[in-house]
């Protein structure tokens, strides 16, 4: 049996006559002139960076609608209505808001890295620095989240007093495939690396999609 909280997010799941608001539209501009300025100033490494840690988000977004509806009882996070109301549930732990965070995210973290790969912060590759200081701020604001009620978790494997799973599982990948991405030789190698993780999201989709798990 689904949780009260799966319950009221499954009422708003793709529905949106439910949930559209219009903040949503200048936060799509803003999304769109971030895209724009960095291709205007060439930064197409951080674009194709800030895309991998995007589809990667997109990844565990899928499986974790999996485990909702294969398990029949809850995601490992959710995002209810009535807290932190969003304008769009796209699935049922991941909204429009969340979608747009994370390629903003993306995009800025690769912008941080140095040019020179092998510079060392405090005697600690930069990129290996930036990937531990980004992912344990990301878990921080997690945590804050879970602790608002805008994000709920429900299983006991996934709480703020065990924050190393999130940390390894939530975050720590996406940064280090956005890096990767990010220092591939060429925008070709980037491109198809971005086309690699896209496509595995899109047959996952598509599977889960015409098994009833989105």
């Amino acid at each position: 049996m689904y949780s009260e909280y799966t319950q009221s997010a499954l009422e708003i799941l793709r529905h949106p006559s439910l949930t559209m608001h219009w903040y949503i539209i200048p936060i799509l501009l803003v999304l769109i002139y971030i895209i724009s300025k960095e291709m205007h100033d060439g930064n197409y490494m951080a674009l194709a960076g800030g895309v991998a840690l995007w589809g990667m988000d997109l990844f565990n977004e899928t499986w974790n609608s999996m485990v909702c509806f294969i398990s029949g009882y809850a995601p490992v996070w959710g995002t209810p209505m009535g807290v932190g109301d969003t304008s769009f549930l796209i699935l049922i732990g991941y909204n429009v808001e969340i979608s747009m965070m994370f390629l903003m995210m993306g995009i800025a973290s690769c912008l941080m890295l140095p040019k020179d790969r092998k510079a060392k912060i405090l005697g600690i590759n930069n990129r290996i620095f930036y990937a531990i200081i980004l992912t344990t701020l990301a878990v921080i604001i997690e945590c804050f989240l879970n602790f608002s009620g805008l994000l709920t978790w429900e299983w006991p494997f996934w709480q703020r007093k065990v924050p190393w799973l999130i940390w390894l599982i939530g975050y720590l990948p996406f940064f280090a495939t956005a890096f990767y991405v990010h220092d591939r030789p060429n925008l070709k190698s980037a491109i198809k690396c971005d086309a690699a993780i896209l496509g595995f999201d899109a047959i996952l989709l598509i599977v889960c999609g015409f098994a009833g798990w989105l």
